[in-house]
C-alpha cells in the first residue's frame, strides 16, 4: 500500500513541474512573445484565469486526498495571496526606483517569478524536512512569524534603497553595468565585454526580496500543512499568480490602504498558532475563516476610511 501511495505521489509531483514548465512556456513563447504594457482588463482577465486554475486544482486535490487535504491546500494559497499583497508594495516601490518603462515590467516579474520557483522549492524542501526531523523548530518559525507582524504592523517602509541591497553590492563589485535601458535585454556586449543592463539590476533586486518574503510565507504555510505537495503547489500558485495580480491591482494599492494591517494580522495569528498547537488545536477550518474576515475586514476598513478621507476632502 506504501509503494503504491509512494509511486502515485511521484506522478503528480511530475505531473505539477509539467504543467508549471508548460504555463511558463505558453507566458514566454506566445503570451510575452511582444513586449507591450499590461493593461487593466488584460491584467484582471490573467487574475481570473489563475484563481480559477487554482481552484480547480484544489477540487483535483478533494477527489484524490480528502477534504482535509483540499482545506489544508485552499487554506494555505489564501495565506500566500495575502501576504503577496506586501510583495506588491516592494515591487512597485522597485520599479519606480529604477524608472523601469512600463512595457518592460512584465518581463522582469516573469524571470522573477520563474527564480522564485526554484527558491521556494528548495525552501519548502528544507523547511518541510526540518519540521519532519525537529518538531521543535515549529517554535522557531512561530517566533520569526511574531517578529515579522509585529515589524509590519510598526514600520511603514516608504522608501526602497536597492543600493543598500547586500546582493546588489555584491553583484555591482563583480559585474560592471550601464546606466540607461536597452530594450528588453538584461546584458549587453560593449568593447568585448558584458555588461549589466538596469533591467538585470531590477531583477537581482526582486529575487533578493523575495528570499525575504520567503521567510515569512513558508513557515506560515507550514503551520497550515506539512505536507511538501501540499505546501509546495500552493506556493507555486500564488507566485504563478502574482505577477497578473501586480498589473491588475498596481493602480489600487492606495485604495486598500488597510490590507498591511490585515496581512500583519495573520502572520500573528499564524505565528501564535504554531507556538500553542502543543497546547491548544487550532483546525484548518478555523483558521481558513479567521483568514477570511480578516482579509475581508482589512478590505472594507480601507474602503470606509477612503470614503471618510474623500468627504473630508470636498468638506
Amino acid at each position: 500500500m506504501t509503494s503504491i501511495h509512494a509511486e502515485v505521489s511521484i506522478y503528480y509531483w511530475i505531473g505539477f513541474f509539467i504543467f508549471v514548465l508548460a504555463m511558463l512556456s505558453l507566458d514566454l513563447m506566445v503570451f510575452q512573445k511582444k513586449t507591450h504594457e499590461i493593461k487593466f482588463k488584460e491584467a484582471f482577465g490573467w487574475t481570473v484565469f489563475w484563481i480559477s486554475l487554482a481552484l480547480l486544482f484544489n477540487l483535483l486535490v478533494l477527489y484524490q486526498f480528502g477534504s482535509q487535504k483540499a482545506l489544508e491546500f485552499i487554506t494555505a494559497y489564501l495565506i500566500e495571496e495575502s501576504l503577496s499583497v506586501d510583495n506588491l508594495f516592494v515591487f512597485l516601490m522597485i520599479f519606480s526606483y529604477f524608472a523601469v518603462p512600463k512595457n518592460l515590467e512584465h518581463r522582469v516579474l516573469f524571470w522573477g517569478i520563474l527564480g522564485a520557483i526554484i527558491m521556494r522549492g528548495i525552501f519548502i524542501a528544507a523547511g518541510t524536512a526540518l519540521v519532519k526531523r525537529f518538531d521543535w523548530t515549529l517554535y522557531i518559525f512561530g517566533v520569526l512569524l511574531l517578529y515579522a507582524s509585529i515589524k509590519m504592523f510598526f514600520h511603514n517602509e516608504s522608501e526602497v534603497h536597492p543600493e543598500r541591497n547586500p546582493v546588489i553590492k555584491l553583484f555591482s563589485k563583480f559585474f560592471p553595468s550601464v546606466r540607461e535601458y536597452h530594450g528588453s535585454k538584461f546584458l549587453i556586449c560593449k568593447e568585448g565585454r558584458l555588461f549589466a543592463t538596469p533591467l538585470l539590476l531590477v531583477l537581482v533586486t526582486i529575487e533578493s526580496s523575495d528570499i525575504i518574503f520567503a521567510v515569512d510565507s513558508i513557515p506560515a504555510v507550514l503551520s497550515i500543512s506539512h505536507d511538501p505537495f501540499i505546501v509546495f503547489t500552493s506556493n507555486i500558485f500564488a507566485v504563478l499568480g502574482l505577477r497578473a495580480l501586480f498589473f491588475c491591482i498596481s493602480g489600487m494599492l492606495n485604495i486598500f490602504s488597510r490590507l498591511k494591517e490585515g496581512v500583519a494580522f495573520i502572520l500573528l495569528f499564524v505565528g501564535t498558532k504554531m507556538l500553542i498547537n502543543k497546547f491548544v488545536h487550532i483546525s484548518t477550518g478555523l483558521s481558513l475563516s479567521v483568514i477570511t474576515i480578516t482579509l475581508i475586514l482589512a478590505i472594507v476598513a480601507s474602503i470606509i476610511e477612503n470614503k471618510l478621507k474623500g468627504e473630508e476632502n470636498a468638506g
